[in-house]
């Protein structure tokens, strides 16, 4: 009997799409690794450091350099490429569009040629956006292309509240919502600790009486105190795709946020947006609604005007 091995591709091969490639190799999530980069030299060098590291991880994986045409019996793919240093002097992940929305659509036809028919993963910013482009270029079924895209903002927002309650970012259910950029948001009505509400835990533990507009600010901006250091995010990144893609592979039927197509929940359509969702093996599977509040509604259609209306550009650049 031949075991089914788990492949992966991994396209865009910067800051970001190596470490995607190490934590999916460190992790055992993939058996076969396709690496993808303009810059064939990079995506060699990249290969060859990963295969020299085989002997000493603790789970058996292989790495090649491929192309497009590579990707067809891919499991899943993740994009990853962009041109980081746009965002120099900047926190508007949207400028980056001159640069990632004519290479992807430089590439989307050559990933549908392949017959890749799997799962695919965007990091590339604006992730929103350039989700909904790679999903309009693959033309698969709903729910087989979605983002990141507020997955690492709900672990920044975990990991402030955490260092301000002291409970475990584990035991704390919280989400940012709306647009991976500065327009997102979390819903306080929906915050809770195991069951217990945030707004509960406030009337007898002072820890849990914050501001919390700015500690929304705070996980917003914990990204670009990262990318002030070392002009680059990685771990963060790399870590909440390899868990997507983890759960994909395993259809965990895990919730988590992501960028998906709206049709129709929360009142929103016709674009991609951060929400959380069922991931399983096909994907997003389930949007969850949440109750939010009227004000909090507000708040995420003012977020997906703003996806909107960055998305007028595509047509200065499709």
């Amino acid at each position: 009997m031949t075991l089914k091995t788990r492949k992966i591709g991994v396209i865009g091969l910067g800051h970001v799409g190596a470490h995607v490639m190490y934590s999916l190799a460190v992790q055992g999530i993939a058996d076969d690794l396709v690496l993808v980069d303009a810059d064939q030299k990079k995506a060699t060098s990249e290969c060859q450091d990963l295969t020299d590291s085989i002997a000493y991880l603790p789970h058996r994986v292989r790495a090649s350099v491929g192309d497009f045409s590579d990707l067809g019996d891919c499991d899943l793919i993740i994009n990853c490429i962009g041109k980081i240093e746009l965002l120099h002097g900047s926190m508007n992940r949207v400028l980056e569009m001159g640069f990632t929305i004519p290479a992807v659509n430089g590439y989307v036809d050559k990933m549908k040629a392949s017959g890749f028919n799997g799962i695919l993963i965007n990091i590339t910013n604006p992730c929103d956006i350039v989700t909904r482009q790679l999903a309009l270029g693959l033309g698969l079924p709903r729910g087989h292309v979605f983002g990141t895209g507020t997955g690492l903002d709900t672990s920044r927002l975990l990991s402030v509240l955490a260092q301000q309650t002291g409970i475990d970012q584990k035991s704390i259910t919280a989400y940012m919502m709306g647009e991976h950029g500065v327009k997102q948001f979390s819903p306080w009505s929906c915050v809770s600790f195991r069951g217990r509400s945030l707004d509960d835990w406030a009337k007898e533990d002072e820890r849990f009486r914050f501001d919390r507009d700015a500690m929304q600010q705070a996980a917003i901006h914990s990204g670009w105190v990262t990318f002030s250091g070392k002009w680059c995010t990685e771990y963060a990144i790399a870590t909440t795709a390899a868990r997507m893609a983890s759960i994909v592979l395993h259809g965990e039927k895990a919730i988590m946020p992501a960028s998906c197509e709206l049709c129709g929940e929360y009142g929103e359509s016709g674009l991609f947006a951060g929400v959380p969702a069922v991931i399983g093996k096909d994907g997003i599977e389930q949007i969850l609604e949440l109750p939010l509040t009227d004000a909090e509604k507000a708040t995420f259609h003012e977020c997906c005007n703003g996806i909107r209306k960055n998305m007028e550009q595509l047509k200065d650049l499709c």
